[in-house]
């Protein structure tokens, strides 16, 4: 069962950042594109932003110019560095890998809670 172990999430003051971190199985993290969704309550989930296996990456709107998605293909971590946050970034943030180019068919973590106080 492949596992995609989430990290760095909290509460932050609105213009703070914060760092999120995914672990993935080596085998995973070096040829599958990967990303990061979020969910806020009462919401869709929706694309964060996405890096593929050759480093080009892609944004949300909602996101650009504030978040960083970024890989290190020696600790086989995924990486979201997000500054300048707003109270409408709050929600659960996913790493997750496509698989067959699917991200619906494709590999979750657990999710972690990001919350942005006003």
């Amino acid at each position: 069962q492949v596992q995609l172990v989430e990290s760095g999430g909290g509460l932050v003051q609105a213009g703070g950042s914060l760092r999120l971190s995914c672990a993935a199985p080596r085998s995973i993290f070096i040829v599958n594109t990967m990303g990061w969704y979020r969910q806020a309550p009462g919401k869709q989930r929706e694309i964060v932003a996405a890096i593929t296996s050759g480093g080009s990456t892609t944004y949300g709107v909602p996101v650009k110019g504030r978040f960083t998605i970024s890989k290190d293909n020696t600790k086989n971590t995924l990486y979201l560095q997000m500054n300048s946050l707003k109270p409408e970034d709050t929600a659960v943030y996913y790493c997750t890998a496509q698989r067959g180019g699917s991200w619906l068919l494709g590999y979750w973590g657990q999710g972690t809670q990001v919350t942005v106080s006003s």
